[in-house]
């Protein structure tokens, strides 16, 4: 079974009787769990995005960490949401194969007052409704980190902090909607909205798209979706974090997410391993105007290393495997701002912070009951087709280690990407994938491949020579593989 994928040139025609039920405009993580969401009901459901893949804005540029939601504002929606998504998503990360790593966060105290502040961090955790964490002294966090940098005090132990991948996540929530009807148009950027008796149309950069329903979950542009339709509600102010990723040799530096106590600017800088091997050092948090400016700057890396050398002073002196930088999309509120509005059968989904990768697929399903709510008919839920993603965690069982999968196909024995291990075999799957990269960005998410301590130097010409064979005579217009 096939199903629309669209990258380029016109939109497909729709059907005659008013188009699609639900469009979702936002393919991020938050969005592609909401399309995975209503893929479950028997409904003509689109995403779209202005991006060429699925999670290239914000979700692809985040700490990934798998929040507890332990210090979130008690009784907020963002609170609920998190804790209920913090479940949904380890569970489903188990079925899919997303890597997920249980390694547990340390809030750790550098002074007498961010020490005081530790007993009502716990009460908040507890207010939370969660329980697990527990106050541990000097002795017991020089123990359990004994590369700490001089002078911390104590700490918040929080064991259920996880690491997760931010890119196979949404990956794997737009991969199961799409195979389960969902139409994806990428490449697709939302221009107008009228607004008429049975519904909106859409005009976008390929053309009109007719819905009865839109869900607006566009992130850093969710504020100029929403006055499309008429609000002037909130408005996102974009802000960056940049952030260090150290050689996979920096690992055994850290055990845990080390965290900082918050203060008025700010949760702050942390150190954290990832689920590739490496370990991360961020973000900043800089409010700016340009929605687009991913830059690092200098100023930023110097502060960044300033902070690292405190927590983990060897950990600077290690090699520096790449720099990025991230944009959230800040509204000035403390919680998320989803809302609905019955007369326009129409749900907001905006200030989506850095928890929403954690709360996404709690996200989602508020997002369908208020849709529910709304007027559209929702019938009995259905499971979707089991999904297994590609293995990208250091602790998955990556396919060049496996003799029983290179005996069965020697493409998975050959390697392409030297530092990462990526082999042909993964980036042949990726190019035939239900939603295939559309760029060397994009192929890099899906495989690790140029993600590594060369940063392609080495693997380059041969990645893109795979890449350029692979999406050669795929027309602008194509079938996602079902």
């Amino acid at each position: 079974m096939t199903h629309t994928l669209t990258t380029a040139g016109p939109l497909p025609a729709q059907d005659a009787d008013g188009g699609y039920d639900v469009t979702v405009v936002g393919a991020g993580v938050v969005g592609a769990a909401i399309a995975r969401e209503l893929a479950r009901h028997p409904l003509r459901t689109a995403l779209v995005d202005a991006a060429d893949d699925v999670g290239s804005g914000t979700s692809k540029a985040n700490t990934a960490i798998l929040h507890t939601g332990f210090d979130a504002v008690p009784g907020s929606l963002e609170a609920r949401l998190v804790r209920e998504g913090y479940d949904l998503l380890a569970v489903y990360a188990a079925q899919t194969g997303i890597p997920l790593e249980r390694v547990g966060a340390l809030l750790i105290a550098w002074d007498e007052e961010q020490l005081a502040a530790l007993p009502g961090l716990l009460d908040k955790a507890v207010r939370n409704g969660y329980r697990a964490a527990r106050l541990i002294g000097g002795d017991e966090l020089r123990a359990r980190e004994p590369l700490l940098g001089p002078g911390a005090l104590g700490a918040l132990d929080v064991p259920d902090e996880s690491i997760i991948c931010p890119w196979s996540t949404p990956l794997a929530f737009a991969t199961q909607a799409v195979r389960a009807g969902v139409h994806l148009h990428l490449n697709c950027r939302v221009r107008a909205v009228a607004q008429g008796t049975d519904g909106h149309v859409l005009t976008t950069s390929r053309g009109p798209l007719r819905t009865r329903y839109v869900v607006n979950a566009a992130g850093l542009y969710a504020d100029e979706i929403d006055r499309m339709l008429g609000n002037d509600v909130f408005t996102v102010t974009p802000r960056r974090g940049q952030l260090i990723v150290y050689d996979k040799l920096a690992r055994d530096l850290v055990g845990h997410i080390l965290l900082p106590v918050p203060g008025p600017g700010g949760k702050g800088v942390l150190v954290a391993p990832t689920v590739f091997g490496n370990v991360l050092l961020g973000p900043t948090a800089e409010e700016l105007d340009d929605r687009t400016d991913t830059a690092s700057t200098a100023e930023g890396l110097r502060l960044l290393r300033e902070k690292g050398s405190r927590i983990v002073p060897g950990l600077v002196e290690e090699e520096v495997t790449a720099v990025y930088a991230g944009l959230r999309a800040a509204t000035g509120q403390e919680d998320y701002r989803i809302q609905e509005y019955p007369a326009l059968r129409y749900v907001a989904v905006g200030g989506i912070r850095s928890t929403g990768l954690t709360a996404s697929m709690a996200i989602a399903r508020h997002v369908v009951e208020l849709l529910g709510a709304t007027g559209l008919e929702l019938t009995g839920p259905h499971d979707l087709p089991p999904l297994t993603m590609p293995a990208l965690g250091e602790a998955s069982p990556r396919p060049y280690r496996s003799a029983a999968l290179i005996a069965e196909d020697p493409a998975y024995g050959s390697l392409v990407c030297h530092c990462e291990q990526v082999t042909l075999g993964e980036i042949r799957d990726a190019l035939v994938s239900t939603i295939p990269p559309r760029s060397l960005d994009g192929l890099r998410r899906r495989t690790r491949a140029r993600g590594g301590r060369c940063q392609g130097f080495y693997c380059g010409a041969a990645v893109r020579a795979l890449f350029e064979e692979g999406t050669a005579g795929t027309g602008d217009d194509e079938e996602a593989r079902g």
